[in-house]
């Protein structure tokens, strides 16, 4: 089933500059495996060396943090937004 993915400026270039691609999964996982698959070069840059999520990504369904979901277990539905998020922080 597709869902909606959002991608961050930062990693449009990996996605041939798209905002926003349609990928299929039934789980965070799946969608995220489906786009490693599709667009090679996010999973080095989303995931660290133990195969978990990097601390400075955030990854939403639905406006939902997935840290308090079922992480990349996290059930999706078709018509289901996924947004990729990099942490920001700075200061002056």
């Amino acid at each position: 089933m597709p869902v909606k993915l959002r991608i961050p400026t930062p990693l449009r270039r990996l996605a041939d500059g798209a905002a926003e691609l349609n990928v299929e999964g039934a789980t965070v996982t799946e969608v995220l495996t489906a786009l490693e698959r599709e667009h090679p070069g996010f999973r080095e840059r989303l995931y660290d060396e133990q195969g978990e999520i990097r601390r400075f990504v955030n990854i939403y369904v639905a406006g939902e943090d997935i840290r308090f979901l079922k992480g990349l277990d996290t059930p999706l539905k078709e018509g289901d937004e996924v947004s990729i998020v990099p942490a920001v922080a700075g200061g002056a």
